[in-house]
């Protein structure tokens, strides 16, 4: 709760805040790191639509699922799916004892659709989280994972937010740096201005 309401006062003045960030990343390193803020701004708002929002997704047609079947304590157990969901652990833990409860109780027809149902909850994340991923930041879309794994692991919940944006912009200076030193960005005169001047030279030599 203390975080959501850190997070709303954070949101009311949020355009104020982020000016606030474009002036001292541009005070501290030039204007040319303000992509870099910028890409770091997609790359959380990638993750938390990513994340979140398949998160969200999950645990409600988990509930959904739970309530048709009969599950007790379907509510807590919908709360509970939502942070394995958060935490990238996935509903598997609620749905596979739900599983059993409803083949047990119920039968087989109700117990195969109840497990058919769970499959598809448990698994359509896998498609859906990239697109959105993808559809969030410009990066690619390894480059996210590794960021969302690695700073869970590290990091924790959090670590789902501070892991891609480090990652993100590592690779964001990196590029930038190795295209500085590129030979072929550098322009060359066209072969009509040097064949132009071989042939002023020619002439004048004659």
């Amino acid at each position: 709760m203390l975080t959501v309401v850190v997070v709303a006062i954070l949101y009311a003045n949020g355009e104020t805040a982020s000016r606030g960030v474009e002036r001292f990343a541009r005070r501290l390193a030039g204007s040319r790191v303000e992509e870099v803020v910028h890409l770091a701004a997609r790359a959380i708002r990638a993750v938390a639509l990513g994340v979140v929002v398949t998160a969200i997704l999950q645990s409600v047609f988990t509930g959904i699922g739970l309530a048709v079947a009969g599950v007790p304590f379907a509510t807590i157990l919908t709360a509970l799916a939502f942070m394995l969901s958060v935490a990238q652990v996935g509903p598997g833990l609620v749905l596979i004892p739900a599983t059993i409860w409803v083949y047990a109780r119920t039968g087989a027809i109700w117990g195969t659709a109840f497990l058919v149902w769970a499959v598809f909850c448990g698994t359509f994340d896998n498609f859906l989280r990239p697109l959105l991923i993808r559809r969030g930041a410009d990066l690619p879309l390894l480059l996210i994972f590794v960021g969302v794994i690695g700073g869970l692991v590290s990091f924790g919940v959090i670590g789902l937010f501070i892991g891609p944006v480090v990652l993100a912009v590592a690779y964001t200076l990196l590029v930038e740096w190795v295209s500085e030193g590129d030979p072929h960005d550098e322009q060359t005169p066209p072969l009509s201005a040097v064949r132009d001047v071989r042939t002023s030279a020619a002439d004048r030599s004659a």
